[in-house]
């Protein structure tokens, strides 16, 4: 990663002052930068999967359009109107359906792996998830798929969210599939300039074969609980995470449940801090869960995965990108249904090299999640032939609740000083502060939807 010495200055000095919660709108006018016929002298804005959704529009109701012609990545497969039309019939007013695909499969796959094990034993029920995608007879359907795994059939689950490649041997897509997204002048996504693009390798989907099956018998109901963010800066993007998990258990209890029983959900909140999130994990221990499904920020799935892994359960996310979670040290019992950053970042790379900027800014949180998506986008920069020395690094330290607004001023006045060509955002909810200390600063933002 590089940090240029103007940047690593400021990045020490942000790291002091830059406390994150969601804060009060400013006033103020968006520039209209490309309306005019020209982008010299603008800035163009770049997301992830932490701000690219609907809800980040929100943020700046008094501000309107100050996000038009944002672009940016997420992890997104093509949702048909049937599975969207399920989610809003259990979660009525959805505006975003990041991860519901990928949760909606991290609860069909354990699900499957129980029945197939004949176990709710967390370890037993490990030793079948990756094999549930690979090999065997395909099934998209939970109720077909259920029946397979009764009859003790090798079975291959294509859902919503896997559709190529089954999961590695580290119990993790082989394969995903990415959206380019642009926010449009009503600073919601335009969902008409979405496009998609596969990423990964199949060749690298295990080959390992599990444990032969047992037939349950006598065995007490599975749990299920949750670990996602109901609360904190990741909040935004609970709706439809929340949705997918409340799917699921419906569909497979009304396809016969695992056991024959219902399996029963156990909500809980990770509060996108380690604190909130150790709590709820005590909770689901005590509560004698089997699986747990989160966190939701990588960071945080860093912090509980101990207590998780000394209790022996299992912790599988739906939306946990750090590309080091592919090798931590998990005792075979972490599992994700996201992709890791290494493959967001070749998508986030071609995203801005498409715009041919010269000089470009990262502003990025502190954690895994900020910091190794950031050095992953500048790998595949330089691969591409960009200038390091043209890439500014700015790190914040991760908000803690009850924390103040966000002071970026100084960040604000660096970018304005510097005049980057694209300034790419690594963050959740606090994301919007940074936008709006630029905009204050007399950064003038592309609002050009090109």
């Amino acid at each position: 990663m590089h940090v240029s010495t103007g940047a690593r200055g400021l990045a020490t000095a942000m790291s002091a002052t830059l406390l994150l919660t969601v804060a009060a709108c400013q006033q103020g006018t968006p520039p209209q930068g490309a309306d005019s016929g020209t982008t010299a002298g603008l800035t163009r804005l770049y997301g992830t999967d932490g701000n690219m959704i609907n809800t980040f529009g929100d943020e700046f109701s008094n501000q309107a359009g100050l996000l038009a012609g944002m672009k940016g990545t997420t992890p997104l497969t093509p949702l048909s109107e049937d599975f969207k039309s399920r989610l809003n019939a259990v979660h009525p007013g959805l505006t975003d359906y990041l991860f519901a695909g990928e949760t909606y499969d991290a609860v069909v796959i354990s699900t499957l792996a129980a029945e197939q094990a004949g176990s709710n034993d967390p370890r037993t029920i490990a030793r079948q998830i990756n094999s549930i995608t690979t090999g065997g007879t395909e099934c998209t359907a939970v109720a077909d798929c259920l029946a397979l795994a009764r009859a003790g059939t090798d079975l291959n689950y294509r859902g919503i969210s896997l559709t190529r490649g089954g999961f590695t041997d580290a119990g993790e897509p082989s394969t995903a599939s990415y959206a380019t997204l642009h926010f449009g002048p009503e600073d919601k996504l335009d969902d008409s300039k979405t496009e998609y693009v596969g990423a990964g390798d199949e060749s690298t989907t295990s080959t390992k074969k599990p444990p032969r099956a047992v037939p349950a018998r006598d065995v007490q109901a599975l749990k299920i609980g949750g670990l996602l963010p109901e609360t904190g800066d990741l909040a935004l993007a609970n709706p439809p995470m929340e949705a997918g998990a409340a799917l699921a258990i419906q569909e497979v209890n009304a396809a016969g449940g695992v056991f024959a029983k219902d399996v029963q959900w156990v909500p809980g909140d990770d509060g996108t801090n380690p604190d909130v999130a150790k709590e709820t994990v005590a909770k689901h221990v005590a509560a004698k869960v089997s699986v747990i499904i989160g966190a939701g920020a990588s960071s945080i799935s860093r912090e509980v995965l101990p207590d998780v892994v000394k209790a022996g359960l299992i912790l599988f996310s739906p939306c946990n990108t750090d590309a080091g979670l592919s090798t931590i040290d998990d005792k075979g019992l972490f599992f994700r249904t996201s992709p890791s950053d290494i493959l967001q970042g070749r998508a986030l790379a071609d995203v801005i090299l498409r715009d041919g900027p010269h000089k470009l800014a990262i502003v990025a949180r502190d954690d895994s999640y900020g910091t190794g998506l950031q050095e992953n986008v500048i790998s595949e920069l330089e691969k591409a032939g960009f200038p390091t020395d043209k890439v500014e690094t700015m790190e914040y330290e991760p908000p803690t609740p009850g924390a103040p607004d966000i002071d970026f001023s100084t960040g604000a006045s660096q970018i304005k000083t510097t005049k980057p060509d694209g300034v790419l955002l690594i963050g959740f909810g606090e994301s919007a502060q940074i936008i709006k200390a630029m905009a204050e600063a007399g950064v003038q933002i592309h609002h050009g939807v090109s």
